[in-house]
């Protein structure tokens, strides 16, 4: 046995082995990651450097790290050598951008495969595919609401996870039109009756329905988000895995934010000092 420590101890000493066991870590525990972009202010920022877990559903195919080239085929053909645990609502999750997929991205899981998805200017309502007696159990009374003959619960995740928002000055409802235009939208436009009509517009919702072993992601600064409102649900294939803890986070003027660092993503989200 200290013949056996004494060998394992030497080669990781070794560049070689040094290289491989940090290939192993990225491959199959945890990658650094960065938050780029603003689309899950306030739950995320901006300069956030934090861990992946990257067994958190399942063993993902190994990549390269920066080239992003596989390592092993895809022998499973769900991109996972091991398959796991799925990711459940009001998960955050990384995976990899579905039309490019050597981009990682890092969203809140909304909905799952055959939920249903109205989005309204600045308004979601989810209509889960459990059915009616789950959502009346689930839910507040005052959250489930009646459209076009079916039940849906509006704005389910809004006060559970406080970085949740939308930004007034933006008008979000326009944009999407302009992509539906552009055939760029992945939602197809929808009348409900009992939403408030928008002037100009033949239609005041958009729609969708979650393709099976498929996951609809959103940012939790809603207005600033390219996510699957636009390029539709991710497969299971691209899943990666799920923000650990932030081990370094600084601002735009690179000042440090020591109140972010060490901090788990999981128990975070519900802390409302935070926001």
């Amino acid at each position: 046995m200290k013949n056996s420590l004494k060998k394992f101890y030497a080669f990781s000493n070794s560049w070689t082995g040094t290289i491989i066991i940090v290939l192993l870590v990225i491959f199959f525990v945890a990658q650094a990651f960065v938050i780029p972009s603003g689309s899950m202010k306030k739950t995320l920022l901006i300069g956030d450097h934090l861990f992946v877990k990257k067994f958190a559903y399942g063993t993902p195919t190994p990549h390269i790290p920066w080239l992003e080239v596989p390592v092993l085929p895809d022998f499973n053909g769900n991109g996972h050598l091991i398959e796991g645990p799925k990711p459940q609502r009001g998960d955050i999750v990384v995976f990899r951008f579905p039309k490019n997929e050597k981009i990682h991205y890092v969203k809140r899981c909304i909905a799952t495969e055959g939920d249903e998805i109205l989005y309204q200017d600045k308004n979601l309502y989810i209509r889960f595919s459990e059915g009616d007696e789950y959502m009346k159990k689930t839910f507040a009374k005052e959250k489930i609401i009646s459209l076009g003959g079916k039940l849906w619960v509006h704005e389910p995740f809004k006060e559970q996870f406080h970085g949740i928002q939308y930004d007034d000055k933006i008008d979000l409802f326009e944009q999407m039109g302009m992509y539906m235009s552009a055939n760029e939208l992945a939602m197809k436009p929808a009348i409900v009756p009992e939403l408030p009509k928008r002037d100009a517009y033949m239609y005041n919702a958009f729609y969708t329905k979650v393709e099976k072993a498929n996951y609809f992601m959103m940012g939790d600064n809603r207005d600033h988000s390219n996510d699957s409102r636009f390029w539709g649900s991710v497969p299971y294939a691209n899943i990666v895995g799920k923000p650990w803890f932030i081990y370094f986070s600084w601002d735009d003027e690179y000042k440090i934010r020591w109140n972010r660092i060490g901090r788990f993503i999981e128990s975070m989200q519900y802390d409302e000092s935070f926001f």
